[in-house]
């Protein structure tokens, strides 16, 4: 298995903000994950190193926020851990050691050199378990003593940091077999969180600290919220230590943790993750293979929706959704179907692409797709109008790529449901309009394309009226239900075709341009027609079902590829524009005014792409323009290993927004597939 090499090496005294900049992401499959910066202070509110998705409480919670180890020797003291402190002082000395950071397949390393030691952590969140295990070797001179002092939050992620949203919790401390485990339960949850040494006695020091982290990113991100105080009850000791091979434990699981057999826990993750690659056929693409690793961290079991889990499998089938981002993100419809096709079917994950499917096909309520799941609640919200017609687009990569035609005469009632209630009208305005046959779609307060910026009332990109995408999307689904009918024996598929040709002769007569380069991004809006340059129309071209006339492919092509695409993606806004935002910093208000107004988003590449062959078709793979080519270095770099959520409009094209996003990691492993040479 040939994956791409992800990491970063120092030298003593190296500067601290090289290595703050790059962060590691692990996660375990439930929707919990562990994440932090390459040199140790956390510079987020979502930083933690246990962050499970919890059931009750329900949502991602921060428990085990940061492990502080420190090496004592003669009056030496060498801090590994450390924070961030309110006046900018760094007090750890991970930057003053020669040292370096990798991604062993999914699990982050840390390799570190003393004049007195060698030191190494490994981390890993096994598998569909909510267990963090932290292994430790070192190898020492002179003997050392080893202090490890676990720091715990206790509140929901993405709460603030004012301190209500946190439980302190009671602690406990037990020894068990010359052992200590310390336990931490929470108020009023049945949370239970047990931290132990394995592999080697140690005691636990009862030692209470608080300490104070500055937040850094959430200062830059221009929230004031951006300082937290993590309370540690103490720490375990190892005294007299030359040589160590031990692992410490965390889990809100009821298991023997000293049973817990880590070596295996490694190895299994080693063999998972080489299974996936295999499964992906990419063993021989290393930039492939990461990215199927990368691809893996957001298909997930989700872990807080027990009762959904229960009633599948009693009946024999799975649950899986799709975490549209980390960190703040949780499983949104838009992303997880526009992300279907490069996580699970380009990967080889047939079973999972059904999966979510099925799953989402279950919350299709009054003919919408849930636009997201907020964390925390168990209930859907509804406000979006292309979700929905992006899971056709899913139904029918997954039938074409598995060849199971089961799945839509399982659902094609859905299927219908929703075809008739944007026909008939359903909420948020969505609807057919029955004199051009194309959908409309807007109410006061909602942004429903996945152009969503909003800021209090103030709605950037409202794009009320006849967004481009919708037509292109709606006729792709007219198109698929005429054939899927007809193969399951219905009886509408006349009407689909003679409503697809409705759409698709309106759509050429109103969206082209009087000049005819490009096309409008929204028709029949309360302003009138909307002529900002934008990429929604290369929907109208790449998608199976193309609505727009072939004549006219070339000519918007070209007007992309000249105006909006950048080695990262494709520009939201053409830099022409008045509204052109060269880039996306600042604070909540200023970043959602550049949200969609210029900067880069990864994920439209893989649909330029599409556009690209089939305006060139025939073409070989070797003819298609290399616009994956910069991505390779971004994998060392912000989100290690992973693709962001968005880019700068201009050079130097800095990454922004989430560190790792299913749709940008998606879209370019589904492209790097489609046109890759062997």
């Amino acid at each position: 298995m040939k994956v791409a090499e992800v990491g970063t090496a120092w030298r003593s005294g190296a500067d601290p903000e090289s290595l703050l900049d790059r962060e590691w992401l692990i996660t375990n499959g439930l929707g919990g994950y562990g994440s932090g910066t390459v040199l140790g202070p956390h510079t987020r509110k979502y930083h933690g190193l246990f962050v499970p998705n919890l059931s009750d409480p329900n949502g991602r919670h921060v428990l085990l926020s940061a492990l502080d180890e420190q090496i004592e020797f003669d009056d030496s003291v060498v801090r590994l851990g450390g924070h961030e402190d309110l006046a900018g002082q760094f007090h750890t000395d991970a930057h003053q050691m020669a040292g370096s950071f990798s991604l062993d397949a999914s699990m982050p390393v840390w390799r570190q050199t003393h004049d007195a030691f060698g030191f190494t952590r490994r981390l890993l969140l096994p598998y569909m378990q909510n267990l963090l295990c932290a292994q430790y070797g070192l190898s020492a001179r002179q003997p050392v003593a080893v202090k490890i002092r676990p720091h715990f939050t206790l509140r929901r992620h993405d709460t603030g940091l004012d301190g209500s949203g946190r439980d302190r919790g009671d602690y406990s401390v037990e020894e068990v077999s010359g052992h200590a485990v310390l336990q931490v339960t929470m108020h009023d949850h049945p949370v239970v969180l047990r931290c132990t040494l394995v592999g080697v006695e140690t005691r636990f020091i009862h030692a209470p600290l608080e300490v104070t982290h500055r937040y850094r990113q959430e200062t830059q991100r221009g929230y004031s919220d951006n300082a937290e105080t993590h309370f540690s009850p103490g720490y375990f000791l190892l005294e007299g230590v030359t040589a160590l091979d031990a692992s410490l434990l965390v889990t809100t699981q009821p298991i023997d943790l000293f049973h817990v057999d880590v070596a295996a826990l490694f190895e299994a993750e080693q063999t998972r993750v080489a299974n996936l690659v295999a499964a992906a056929g990419v063993e021989s693409d290393p930039f492939a293979a990461r990215l199927v690793i990368a691809a893996d961290q957001f298909v997930i079991r989700p872990g807080n929706r027990p009762e959904e889990i229960a009633v599948a499998e009693a009946s024999g089938t799975v649950v899986r959704t799709v975490i549209a981002g980390y960190h703040w993100f949780g499983d949104w419809g838009r992303d997880t179907m526009i992300s279907l096709e490069g996580l699970t079917l380009s990967t080889g994950r047939l079973l999972e692409a059904a999966a979510i499917l099925e799953t989402f096909a279950g919350y299709v309520k009054d003919g919408l797709l849930p636009n997201l799941f907020p964390e925390g609640q168990r209930a859907a919200l509804y406000h979006t109008v292309d979700a929905t017609l992006w899971f056709f687009h899913s139904i029918d990569c997954y039938t074409r790529r598995s060849g199971d035609a089961s799945l839509v005469a399982r659902i094609l009632p859905v299927l219908e449901s929703i075809i008739e209630h944007y026909h008939g009208g359903t909420h948020y305005g969505i609807a057919m309009d029955p004199a051009d046959a194309l959908v409309r779609a807007g109410a006061p307060g909602y942004q429903l394309t996945w152009m969503d910026a909003k800021a209090g009332d103030w709605m950037v990109t409202p794009r009320h009226g006849k967004p481009v995408e919708i037509q292109a999307l709606w006729y792709n689904a007219l198109c698929l239900m005429a054939g899927w009918t007809a193969d399951h024996g219905g009886s509408s598929r006349l009407r689909y075709e003679e409503l697809a040709a409705r759409v698709k002769a309106s759509f050429n007569a109103r969206y082209p341009l009087p000049a005819g380069s490009f096309l409008y991004d929204v028709i029949d809006g309360p302003q009138g027609d909307d002529a900002s340059g934008r990429p929604n129309q290369i929907f109208a071209i790449s998608l199976p079902h193309p609505v727009l006339d072939e004549g006219r492919w070339a000519t918007v092509l070209d007007y992309v590829t000249r105006q909006l695409l950048t080695p990262y993606g494709l520009r939201t806004l053409s830099p022409d524009h008045p509204d052109f935002k060269r880039n996306y910093h600042g604070d909540l208000l200023t970043r959602d005014g550049a949200y969609h107004q210029g900067t880069v988003w990864p994920w439209l590449i893989g649909h330029y792409a599409d556009a690209w062959a089939r305006v060139n078709a025939p073409c070989a793979p070797q003819d298609c323009p290399d616009v994956l080519g910069s991505f390779a270095a971004h994998l060392s770099e912000f989100g290690m290993g992973s693709i962001a959520e968005i880019f700068d409009a201009e050079r130097p094209f800095v990454p922004r927004g989430c560190i790792a996003q299913a749709w940008s990691v998606a879209e370019v492993l589904r492209t790097r597939k489609r046109f890759s040479v062997d």
